[in-house]
Protein backbone atom coordinates (compact mmCIF):
# COMPACT_ATOMS: atom_id res chain seq x y z
CA UNK A 1 0.00 0.00 0.00
CA UNK A 2 1.27 3.08 -0.89
CA UNK A 3 1.88 6.61 1.35
CA UNK A 4 -1.18 8.47 0.03
CA UNK A 5 -3.69 5.05 0.15
CA UNK A 6 -2.31 4.64 3.62
CA UNK A 7 -3.37 7.91 4.70
CA UNK A 8 -6.69 7.44 3.00
CA UNK A 9 -7.21 4.54 4.53
CA UNK A 10 -6.60 5.77 8.05
CA UNK A 11 -8.47 9.06 7.64
CA UNK A 12 -11.56 7.14 6.46
CA UNK A 13 -11.87 5.86 10.47
CA UNK A 14 -14.78 9.16 11.00
CA UNK A 15 -14.52 8.18 14.63
CA UNK A 16 -14.06 5.41 17.14
CA UNK A 17 -16.54 2.96 18.42
CA UNK A 18 -16.44 4.22 21.68
CA UNK A 19 -17.21 7.70 21.26
CA UNK A 20 -20.55 8.10 21.55
CA UNK A 21 -23.18 10.34 19.91
CA UNK A 22 -23.13 12.70 22.16
CA UNK A 23 -19.24 13.72 22.43
CA UNK A 24 -19.54 13.89 18.35
CA UNK A 25 -22.10 16.81 19.22
CA UNK A 26 -20.28 18.24 22.10
CA UNK A 27 -17.30 18.57 20.49
CA UNK A 28 -19.33 20.47 17.65
CA UNK A 29 -20.55 22.59 20.00
CA UNK A 30 -17.49 23.22 21.67
CA UNK A 31 -15.99 24.49 18.93
CA UNK A 32 -18.66 27.47 18.59
CA UNK A 33 -16.90 30.40 20.53
CA UNK A 34 -19.71 31.82 21.72
CA UNK A 35 -21.39 28.69 23.76
CA UNK A 36 -21.59 29.41 27.68
CA UNK A 37 -19.99 26.98 29.93
CA UNK A 38 -23.54 26.33 31.09
CA UNK A 39 -24.48 25.22 27.76
CA UNK A 40 -21.37 23.01 27.70
CA UNK A 41 -22.47 21.54 31.30
CA UNK A 42 -25.85 20.85 29.90
CA UNK A 43 -24.65 18.62 27.17
CA UNK A 44 -22.30 16.25 29.26
CA UNK A 45 -24.89 16.23 32.33
CA UNK A 46 -26.95 14.70 30.09
CA UNK A 47 -25.68 11.78 29.61
CA UNK A 48 -24.60 9.75 31.96
CA UNK A 49 -22.07 7.05 30.95
CA UNK A 50 -20.04 10.84 30.08
CA UNK A 51 -21.01 12.35 33.02
CA UNK A 52 -19.47 9.30 35.69
CA UNK A 53 -16.22 9.11 32.91
CA UNK A 54 -15.85 12.87 33.44
CA UNK A 55 -16.18 12.95 36.94
CA UNK A 56 -14.10 9.80 37.51
CA UNK A 57 -10.91 11.61 35.61
CA UNK A 58 -10.87 14.66 37.06
CA UNK A 59 -11.24 13.38 40.62
CA UNK A 60 -8.43 10.71 39.66
CA UNK A 61 -4.72 11.80 40.73
CA UNK A 62 -3.97 13.39 37.15
CA UNK A 63 -5.65 16.29 38.04
CA UNK A 64 -4.95 18.34 41.47
CA UNK A 65 -8.65 17.90 43.07
CA UNK A 66 -8.86 14.17 43.99
CA UNK A 67 -12.38 13.71 45.70
CA UNK A 68 -13.07 17.38 45.18
CA UNK A 69 -15.10 18.04 42.27
CA UNK A 70 -18.97 17.03 42.41
CA UNK A 71 -20.35 18.22 39.44
CA UNK A 72 -19.70 18.90 35.69
CA UNK A 73 -19.87 22.47 35.71
CA UNK A 74 -17.38 22.89 38.67
CA UNK A 75 -15.36 20.64 36.61
CA UNK A 76 -15.72 23.21 33.30
CA UNK A 77 -15.05 26.43 35.54
CA UNK A 78 -11.95 24.58 37.40
CA UNK A 79 -9.88 22.96 34.56
CA UNK A 80 -11.58 25.45 31.40
CA UNK A 81 -13.02 24.10 28.19
CA UNK A 82 -9.53 23.28 26.50
CA UNK A 83 -8.92 20.93 29.14
CA UNK A 84 -12.31 19.40 29.21
CA UNK A 85 -12.53 18.89 25.80
CA UNK A 86 -8.78 16.93 25.65
CA UNK A 87 -10.22 15.27 28.71
CA UNK A 88 -13.44 14.29 27.05
CA UNK A 89 -11.42 12.66 24.03
CA UNK A 90 -9.28 10.82 26.96
CA UNK A 91 -12.36 9.01 28.59
CA UNK A 92 -13.74 8.38 24.59
CA UNK A 93 -10.20 6.14 24.39
CA UNK A 94 -10.78 4.35 27.40
CA UNK A 95 -11.99 1.24 25.78
CA UNK A 96 -10.53 1.48 22.06
CA UNK A 97 -6.91 1.85 23.93
CA UNK A 98 -7.39 -1.72 26.28
CA UNK A 99 -8.59 -3.17 23.33
CA UNK A 100 -5.82 -2.56 21.27
CA UNK A 101 -3.06 -3.83 23.48
CA UNK A 102 -2.91 -4.53 27.06
CA UNK A 103 -1.52 -2.20 29.07
CA UNK A 104 -1.46 0.41 26.77
CA UNK A 105 -4.00 2.78 28.64
CA UNK A 106 -1.97 2.30 32.39
CA UNK A 107 0.92 3.41 29.86
CA UNK A 108 -0.97 6.20 28.81
CA UNK A 109 -2.27 7.05 32.35
CA UNK A 110 0.94 7.06 33.41
CA UNK A 111 2.47 9.23 30.83
CA UNK A 112 -0.13 12.07 32.02
CA UNK A 113 0.68 11.67 35.30
CA UNK A 114 4.22 12.05 34.42
CA UNK A 115 3.79 15.00 32.48
CA UNK A 116 2.03 16.86 34.73
CA UNK A 117 4.38 16.70 37.44
CA UNK A 118 7.42 17.50 35.11
CA UNK A 119 5.33 20.37 33.92
CA UNK A 120 5.17 21.72 37.25
CA UNK A 121 8.43 20.98 37.80
CA UNK A 122 9.50 23.32 35.16
CA UNK A 123 6.77 25.92 35.42
CA UNK A 124 4.48 25.20 32.72
CA UNK A 125 1.43 27.84 32.84
CA UNK A 126 -0.86 25.10 31.64
CA UNK A 127 0.88 21.37 33.12
CA UNK A 128 -2.81 19.86 32.90
CA UNK A 129 -3.37 20.62 29.15
CA UNK A 130 0.10 18.69 28.87
CA UNK A 131 -1.42 15.68 30.51
CA UNK A 132 -3.62 15.63 28.33
CA UNK A 133 -1.92 15.19 25.71
CA UNK A 134 0.29 12.89 26.99
CA UNK A 135 -2.67 10.79 27.84
CA UNK A 136 -3.37 11.09 24.00
CA UNK A 137 -0.03 10.44 22.68
CA UNK A 138 -0.19 7.13 21.74
CA UNK A 139 -3.35 7.28 19.65
CA UNK A 140 -1.98 6.36 16.70
CA UNK A 141 -1.66 2.89 18.36
CA UNK A 142 -5.33 2.40 18.43
CA UNK A 143 -5.99 3.54 14.81
CA UNK A 144 -3.56 0.81 13.89
CA UNK A 145 -5.06 -1.52 15.84
CA UNK A 146 -8.91 -0.81 14.83
CA UNK A 147 -7.89 -0.41 10.89
CA UNK A 148 -5.18 -3.14 10.46
CA UNK A 149 -6.03 -5.25 13.49
CA UNK A 150 -4.47 -8.01 11.69
CA UNK A 151 -1.44 -6.96 10.58
CA UNK A 152 -0.45 -5.05 13.55
CA UNK A 153 -1.14 -7.89 15.51
CA UNK A 154 1.82 -9.72 13.68
CA UNK A 155 3.55 -6.29 14.01
CA UNK A 156 3.65 -6.39 17.50
CA UNK A 157 4.53 -10.31 17.80
CA UNK A 158 7.25 -9.30 15.66
CA UNK A 159 8.91 -6.47 17.57
CA UNK A 160 8.38 -8.93 20.68
CA UNK A 161 10.34 -11.46 18.48
CA UNK A 162 12.90 -9.45 17.37
CA UNK A 163 13.39 -7.68 20.20
CA UNK A 164 12.75 -4.02 18.25
CA UNK A 165 10.81 -0.65 19.45
CA UNK A 166 7.08 -0.95 18.13
CA UNK A 167 7.92 2.28 16.19
CA UNK A 168 10.46 -0.09 14.41
CA UNK A 169 8.34 -2.61 13.11
CA UNK A 170 5.35 0.03 12.21
CA UNK A 171 7.57 1.89 10.19
CA UNK A 172 8.79 -1.60 8.28
CA UNK A 173 5.22 -2.90 8.27
CA UNK A 174 3.31 0.65 6.77
CA UNK A 175 6.34 2.74 6.10
CA UNK A 176 4.70 4.92 9.26
CA UNK A 177 4.75 4.75 13.06
CA UNK A 178 2.08 5.43 15.07
CA UNK A 179 3.23 8.54 16.09
CA UNK A 180 2.72 9.43 12.73
CA UNK A 181 -0.85 8.51 12.00
CA UNK A 182 -1.78 10.07 15.54
CA UNK A 183 -0.76 13.34 13.71
CA UNK A 184 -3.10 12.21 10.80
CA UNK A 185 -6.09 11.46 12.48
CA UNK A 186 -5.75 14.49 15.24
CA UNK A 187 -5.57 16.77 12.14
CA UNK A 188 -8.75 15.24 10.59
CA UNK A 189 -10.69 15.06 13.75
CA UNK A 190 -9.87 18.72 14.11
CA UNK A 191 -7.58 18.35 17.52
CA UNK A 192 -6.39 21.88 18.51
CA UNK A 193 -2.83 22.30 17.03
CA UNK A 194 -0.96 22.37 19.46
CA UNK A 195 -2.42 18.78 20.52
CA UNK A 196 -2.11 17.35 17.11
CA UNK A 197 1.89 18.06 17.23
CA UNK A 198 2.33 16.92 20.29
CA UNK A 199 1.28 13.70 19.13
CA UNK A 200 3.27 13.87 16.04
CA UNK A 201 6.19 14.13 17.07
CA UNK A 202 6.62 12.58 20.54
CA UNK A 203 9.04 10.56 19.47
CA UNK A 204 11.01 13.11 17.67
CA UNK A 205 10.32 16.59 19.75
CA UNK A 206 13.19 18.26 18.07
CA UNK A 207 10.73 18.45 14.80
CA UNK A 208 7.91 20.59 17.49
CA UNK A 209 7.60 24.10 15.71
CA UNK A 210 4.73 25.60 17.82
CA UNK A 211 5.58 23.83 21.44
CA UNK A 212 8.62 22.17 21.34
CA UNK A 213 8.74 22.84 25.54
CA UNK A 214 5.00 21.05 25.67
CA UNK A 215 6.20 18.17 23.40
CA UNK A 216 9.67 17.54 24.69
CA UNK A 217 7.62 17.23 28.39
CA UNK A 218 5.87 14.41 26.64
CA UNK A 219 8.81 12.80 25.06
CA UNK A 220 10.42 12.71 28.41
CA UNK A 221 7.41 11.23 30.55
CA UNK A 222 6.88 8.68 28.08
CA UNK A 223 10.58 7.57 28.69
CA UNK A 224 10.51 7.80 32.70
CA UNK A 225 7.02 5.43 32.57
CA UNK A 226 8.58 3.47 30.02
CA UNK A 227 11.84 3.12 32.63
CA UNK A 228 9.57 2.89 35.75
CA UNK A 229 7.73 -0.39 34.26
CA UNK A 230 4.30 1.63 34.44
CA UNK A 231 1.71 -0.33 32.03
CA UNK A 232 3.32 -1.47 28.01
CA UNK A 233 3.58 0.75 25.50
CA UNK A 234 4.09 -2.59 23.22
CA UNK A 235 7.82 -2.88 24.13
CA UNK A 236 9.79 -3.51 27.16
CA UNK A 237 13.11 -0.82 26.07
CA UNK A 238 13.08 2.50 27.00
CA UNK A 239 14.58 4.65 24.24
CA UNK A 240 17.54 7.31 24.85
CA UNK A 241 15.99 11.23 25.57
CA UNK A 242 16.14 12.99 22.35
CA UNK A 243 19.36 15.62 23.31
CA UNK A 244 17.36 19.00 22.18
CA UNK A 245 14.58 17.65 24.29
CA UNK A 246 16.53 17.61 27.09
CA UNK A 247 18.53 20.41 26.39
CA UNK A 248 15.20 22.67 26.16
CA UNK A 249 14.14 20.97 29.55
CA UNK A 250 16.76 22.72 31.53
CA UNK A 251 16.82 20.03 34.28
CA UNK A 252 19.30 19.45 36.31
CA UNK A 253 20.00 16.25 37.53
CA UNK A 254 18.02 17.35 41.42
CA UNK A 255 15.57 17.90 39.68
CA UNK A 256 15.20 15.29 37.89
CA UNK A 257 15.03 12.74 41.24
CA UNK A 258 12.50 15.10 42.78
CA UNK A 259 11.06 14.61 39.30
CA UNK A 260 11.36 10.52 40.14
CA UNK A 261 10.30 10.70 43.33
CA UNK A 262 7.04 12.86 43.01
CA UNK A 263 5.87 10.27 40.19
CA UNK A 264 6.80 7.43 41.88
CA UNK A 265 4.73 8.61 44.40
CA UNK A 266 2.33 9.59 41.87
CA UNK A 267 2.15 6.17 40.03
CA UNK A 268 1.44 4.40 42.94
CA UNK A 269 -1.85 6.19 43.70
CA UNK A 270 -2.50 5.83 40.14
CA UNK A 271 -1.89 2.22 40.42
CA UNK A 272 -4.27 2.37 42.96
CA UNK A 273 -7.01 4.21 40.91
CA UNK A 274 -6.52 2.09 37.95
CA UNK A 275 -6.89 -1.34 40.17
CA UNK A 276 -11.04 -0.18 40.37
CA UNK A 277 -11.52 0.54 36.80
Amino acid sequence: MDYKTLRREIETIETLPTLPSVLTKLLRVIENPKVSLKEIGHVISNDPVLTTRVLRAVNSPLYGFPGRIASINQSLVLLGVNLIRGLLLGVSVFEAMKKALAGLWEHSVGCATAARVIGQKIGLKEPDEVAVAALLHDIGKVIFSLKFPAEYERVLEDVTRRELFVFQGEKEAFEINHADAGGWIALKWHFPAALTEIIEYHHTPHLSRQVPLATAVVHLADILVRARGFGFAGDPFVPAINPQAWELLQLSEANLRDIVRELDDSLDVAGDFLSLE
